[in-house]
């Protein structure tokens, strides 16, 4: 018996700004929100209707849905103890990081150093996760 990975919930000061990004970095949809925006919950856009998805998620892992939950307090000055590794699947890395900026990420240091392979961004709460080597045809880059 084993379990699956559903979802990952985020704690956010303003879950629908978090949902819109990831939505762009990820190209995922809205499922739903709770309250008034108290909850948003995103993921790849349905194919199929939740019976089937279940099975799906019964049978192999799966893509999982992230979910951001309004939290009071921002996010604490100190690096994340887990964040995302995100690739490109159909530009450079070069190109994945200039749009990613334009959706809002930044550029962080958390002690990373020079000539490393991937990129340490925030996201517009201050999340950070890793843009590594793009997996486009004809780009391949350690």
């Amino acid at each position: 018996m084993t379990s699956r990975l559903e979802w990952i919930t985020l704690d956010a000061r303003d879950p629908r700004t978090l949902a819109a990004f990831w939505c762009g970095v990820l190209g995922y949809v809205v499922y739903g929100e709770r309250g008034d925006g108290d909850a948003v919950e995103i993921g790849p856009d349905p194919e199929q209707p939740d019976e089937e998805r279940l099975a799906e998620l019964r049978d192999r892992p799966t893509v999982p849905s992230m979910v951001f939950v309004r939290v009071p307090e921002g996010k604490q000055a100190a690096k994340n103890r887990l964040h995302f590794e995100i690739t490109p699947v159909d530009s450079d890395q070069d190109a994945e990081l200039a749009r990613l900026t334009d959706l809002g990420a930044t550029k962080v240091d958390v002690g990373q150093g020079e000539g490393r392979s991937w990129v340490v961004l925030a996201d517009p709460e201050g999340n950070e996760f890793c843009l590594a080597r793009s997996l486009a045809p004809g780009v391949f880059s350690l």
